[in-house]
C-alpha cells in the first residue's frame, strides 16, 4: 500500500527536502521579522518585548530623516552603478565578442574582480583613494586636475563607492550579454551583409534589439543585488563620513547591533522587504513588456 501510495505522489516526495529548506531559511525569517516589527525590543534593557503596534513604522516613515535619507541614498547608489555597468559591460561584451590576439587571457583577467572578496576589495581601494599617497590622487596631478578627498569627502564618497562597484561588477553584465551574444540567431546579420549594412546599422537595428532581453534579465539580477550591497560600503566607509554613505544596510545593522533596537530593525527591513519586492516585480514586468 505504501509502495503504491509512494508511486503516486514520488514527484512531490523528491521536491519535499528542498521545500522544507526554503521555508526553514527563508519564509520563517521573513515572518518572524515581520512579527518582531510590531514590538518595541531593546536587548540592551534586558526588557521582554512589548506590543507597540504600528508605532515603529510610523517612527520611521513620519519621524527618522536618517532612515529616508539612507532610502535616498540606497536608490541614489543602486541607479548610478548599474547604470554605468550596464553601458561599460554592454560594450566590452561587443568588444570580446570579437576575435582577437589575447583574448581569452584578458577575458580572464576581466573577470578576476568578480571572485575577489569584499572586505580586500574595500581595503585595496581604500589605498587606492587615500588623498595623500593614494594612486587615484597621482593619476589626477599627472592630468593637472587636483587630488580629491574621495571617501574622506561628504560631497564625493557615494561616487567613489559607485566606482569600487562598478570595477567588481562590469565584468558580471559583460558574462551575462556575452552568453547572450553566442546564442543570436545569424540570418539577420547574413541578410544585413547581402543589403549593404554598415556596422554601426547592425549594432543599433540588429544586435541591441535582439539583446534587449538578455540586457533587462543582467539588469535584474544585478539591481536586486546592488540593492542589498553592504560589505564593500561597511569595510570602506561605515557609513561615514557623517552618515553620507548610510545605505539601508548599513542602518539596519547599525540598528540592531549598535544600538540593538531589534523591533525597530525589523520595521525597517520589512519596509526595505517591500520596496524591493515591488522594484523586482516592477523590472520583471518590464523584462515581459519589452524584453519578450
Amino acid at each position: 500500500m505504501f509502495s503504491r501510495w509512494l508511486e503516486r505522489n514520488i514527484r512531490f516526495v523528491f521536491p519535499l527536502p528542498a521545500v522544507l529548506f526554503v521555508l526553514l531559511m527563508m519564509v520563517f525569517p521573513i515572518v518572524y521579522t515581520f512579527r518582531l516589527s510590531f514590538y518595541e525590543w531593546s536587548m540592551s534593557a534586558l526588557v521582554p518585548p512589548s506590543w507597540v503596534g504600528l508605532a515603529n513604522y510610523k517612527t520611521l516613515l513620519f519621524s527618522d530623516p536618517r532612515f529616508m535619507a539612507s532610502i535616498w541614498r540606497t536608490f541614489s547608489f543602486t541607479l548610478g552603478a548599474v547604470a554605468v555597468e550596464t553601458v561599460l559591460g554592454v560594450g566590452i561584451a561587443l568588444l570580446f565578442n570579437q576575435e582577437f590576439k589575447g583574448k581569452d587571457v584578458l577575458k580572464t583577467l576581466f573577470l578576476l574582480p568578480m571572485i575577489a572578496t569584499p572586505v580586500a576589495i574595500g581595503l585595496v581601494w581604500m589605498l587606492i583613494f587615500e588623498p595623500n599617497i593614494g594612486f587615484a590622487n597621482k593619476v589626477l596631478q599627472f592630468l593637472h586636475i587636483p587630488p580629491q578627498l574621495w571617501l574622506a569627502s561628504s560631497q564625493q564618497v557615494l561616487a567613489s563607492l559607485v566606482i569600487v562597484d562598478v570595477w567588481q561588477w562590469t565584468p558580471m553584465i559583460a558574462l551575462v550579454v556575452l552568453a547572450g551574444l553566442s546564442s543570436l540567431p545569424t540570418e539577420p546579420y547574413e541578410a544585413a551583409m547581402v543589403d549593404g549594412a554598415t556596422r554601426f546599422q547592425v549594432l543599433t537595428k540588429i544586435t541591441l534589439p535582439l539583446l534587449q532581453p538578455t540586457i533587462l534579465v543582467a539588469v535584474l539580477l544585478r539591481s536586486i543585488d546592488a540593492l542589498k550591497t553592504f560589505d564593500i560600503i561597511y569595510a570602506m566607509t561605515g557609513g561615514g563620513p557623517d552618515f553620507h554613505s548610510e545605505t539601508i544596510n548599513i542602518y539596519s545593522f547599525v540598528q540592531g547591533f549598535s544600538y540593538f533596537q531589534l523591533g525597530m530593525t525589523s520595521s525597517l527591513l520589512m519596509i526595505f522587504f517591500v520596496i524591493v519586492l515591488g522594484m523586482s516585480m516592477l523590472l520583471v514586468s518590464a523584462r515581459k513588456r519589452w524584453g519578450a
